[in-house]
C-alpha cells in the first residue's frame, strides 16, 4: 500500500471540499500572524491517521505536526497527541479536514483493537472487508492495521473470490468450480477464496483446489463442524468466518478453529473518535 501517495490525494480532495478560501479567517485574523494548536484525543482509544493528517498540514503549507503519540498507540482520554505550528489562518484552514480524518481513522482503529483484544490468545486474525468508504479504502485499511487487524484483499484483481452470486451463475451456465480455478491458474493466480453456504459447496471447493473457504452467516457450531470436514479433505486450507459476528460472539467463532474472521463493521459502522484542535495563541 502506498500510503504516502494516497494521503496526498485524500488531503487534496478534503481541502477542495471546503472551497478555495476561508473567508472567515481572512476577515478575522491578520495574514502574517503565527501561532500553534494542540491536537487533543478526548476519549480513550487507539490513535490512527497520522500520515493523512501530515498530508493536510503539508498541503496547507504549515510546519510538520510535532507528534507525541504513534499510530496504533492506545491512549487514555484527554491526551494531547500532537502540536501544529505555523500561520494561524492556515491552521484554521487545516482544522476540520485534519480532524475528520483523525476521527474516522482512530474510530476504526479503536473498534478493531476491541475485536483483536476479544480473541487474544486464539491465534486468529481479524480482517477488514471491502465495505470501506468509497475513495477511502487505503485510508480505512491503514486504520484497521493500526488497530492490530490484518489486511484482506484490496482489489478485485488480486485473487479469485467466488461468492454466492458467482455460484448461481456457475450453476446456470454449467461451468464448474474446477474450471474457474484452472483458468485462474492459467492467468497466474495463486489465491482462490470460495464462499460456501452448504456442505455440498464446501466439499466441492476443497476438492477443486480452493486455498481459503469463507463460511458466511453460520453459527459457531456449524463453522466448527465444517472446518473439521474441510481440513479432512484439504488439510492446509484456510478458513475464514464472516457474517453476524460482533463483540458478543467473536470469541466463539475464533474458538471454532478458523484462521480469520472478517468484520465489515470495522469500516462501515465505526464510531468516530472525539479528537479536537485548540489554538494556543499567537507567537
Amino acid at each position: 500500500m502506498d500510503i504516502t501517495a494516497d494521503a496526498v490525494r485524500v488531503a487534496r480532495e478534503a481541502l477542495t471540499e471546503d472551497g478555495p478560501r476561508d473567508i472567515t479567517s481572512e476577515i478575522a485574523i491578520p495574514p502574517r500572524l503565527e501561532g500553534s494548536a494542540v491536537i487533543e484525543f478526548r476519549t480513550a482509544g487507539v490513535v490512527a491517521g497520522r500520515p493523512y493528517a501530515d498530508a493536510i498540514v503539508e498541503q496547507c503549507k504549515l510546519d510538520q505536526i510535532r507528534w507525541i503519540a504513534l499510530d496504533g498507540e492506545r491512549l487514555f482520554a484527554r491526551a494531547v497527541i500532537g502540536t501544529i505550528y505555523g500561520n494561524l489562518r492556515a491552521i484554521l484552514r487545516a482544522e476540520r479536514p485534519l480532524l475528520n480524518l483523525l476521527q474516522r481513522a482512530s474510530g476504526i482503529a479503536t473498534l478493531t483493537r476491541m475485536y483483536v483484544d476479544e480473541i487474544e490468545g486464539t491465534g486468529v486474525r481479524i480482517l477488514h472487508t471491502r465495505k470501506t468508504a468509497p475513495g477511502l479504502r487505503l485510508f480505512d485499511v491503514h486504520a484497521v492495521l493500526a488497530g492490530g487487524g490484518s489486511a484482506h484483499r484490496l482489489s478485485l484483481a488480486q485473487e479469485v473470490m467466488v461468492k454466492d452470486n458467482h455460484w448461481r451463475v456457475l450453476e446456470e451456465t454449467g461451468v464448474s468450480l474446477v474450471d474457474v480455478i484452472r483458468q485462474g491458474h492459467a492467468q497466474g493466480v495463486t489465491r482462490f477464496h470460495v464462499e460456501v453456504e452448504n456442505a455440498q459447496q464446501l466439499e466441492m471447493a476443497c476438492q477443486a483446489g480452493a486455498t481459503r473457504l469463507l463460511i458466511d452467516n453460520q453459527a459457531p457450531d456449524i463453522v466448527r463442524a465444517w472446518t473439521r470436514v474441510a481440513r479432512s479433505i484439504a488439510p492446509t486450507i484456510e478458513i475464514e468466518a464472516s457474517g453476524g459476528i460482533d463483540l458478543t460472539n467473536v470469541r466463539s467463532y475464533a474458538e471454532a478453529g478458523v484462521d480469520y474472521i472478517s468484520i465489515g463493521a470495522l469500516t462501515h459502522s465505526p464510531k468516530a473518535a472525539d479528537v479536537g484542535l485548540e489554538v494556543e495563541g499567537e507567537k
